[in-house]
């Protein structure tokens, strides 16, 4: 397995833990689920959640996309974006609390809400070293062309901002296709009894996995 498909594996797999993951939003399709009565409900409730998730991996990620553009200071950016999403993750070990605000936030504005959430925990932190050895690679290429630089900026302006939302998108689908089976599930054969009793703290491996990402981040950049 080269490179490339080893970090496209690991977006899909951080997509599929954020899915899992109960404050990205599962727990909700399944009172709604269970409210209405109707499986459908399950279905329609994960869908804003998604675009909602999306939203906010995009919003971290394209703005790195743009700063890949500067190829002389590429290892630097991917060190200092890998230092950051490490120093959250060790914050949010010490500091496991969730933002007051966001409880202010109806769980009827689904989008709004899991833009919210995904946003404080890191989500698209959580991405970023990763989306940059993606762009890395094709950044290389381009250089080792004989294209003028004017065309290779062109270019790359357009193929790095196209990997961040391609990333933002599969990890997306991930992410929703692990909440709606972990949701359809407790709908389908637990009940709202298990939501009471299951409804566990992940902020500790949340943490854990940022510090982890950010360190494999800053080791790709070598």
């Amino acid at each position: 397995m080269n490179a490339t498909a080893a970090i496209w594996l690991t977006i899909i797999a951080v997509g599929v833990y954020h899915g899992l993951n109960p404050a990205m939003g599962w727990p909700l399709a399944v009172a709604n689920g269970l409210t209405e009565r109707r499986a459908g409900a399950v279905i329609t409730t994960v869908l804003p959640l998604g675009g909602g998730h999306f939203a906010a991996m995009a919003i971290v990620l394209v703005p790195f996309a743009w700063l890949s553009l500067y190829v002389q200071w590429s290892r630097e950016i991917r060190l200092g974006a890998g230092a950051l999403v490490l120093l959250f993750g060790v914050f949010k070990l010490i500091k496991r609390r969730h933002p007051q605000a966001l409880a202010r936030i109806r769980p009827t504005q689904l989008a709004w809400w899991s833009f919210l959430m995904a946003t404080a925990h890191g989500g698209g932190l959580m991405l970023v070293p990763f989306m940059l050895g993606l762009c890395a690679t094709g950044d290389v290429a381009m250089a080792a062309s004989d294209i003028g630089h004017v065309t290779v900026m062109n270019y790359l302006s357009q193929s790095n901002v196209a990997m961040a939302v391609a990333v933002a998108a599969v990890h997306t689908l991930a992410m929703m296709f692990a909440g709606l089976t972990v949701a359809w599930a407790v709908y389908r054969y637990l009940g709202l009894e298990f939501l009471r009793r299951a409804w566990f703290d992940l902020d500790r491996v949340w943490g854990a996995s940022l510090v982890i990402a950010g360190a494999a981040g800053m080791a790709l950049a070598f």
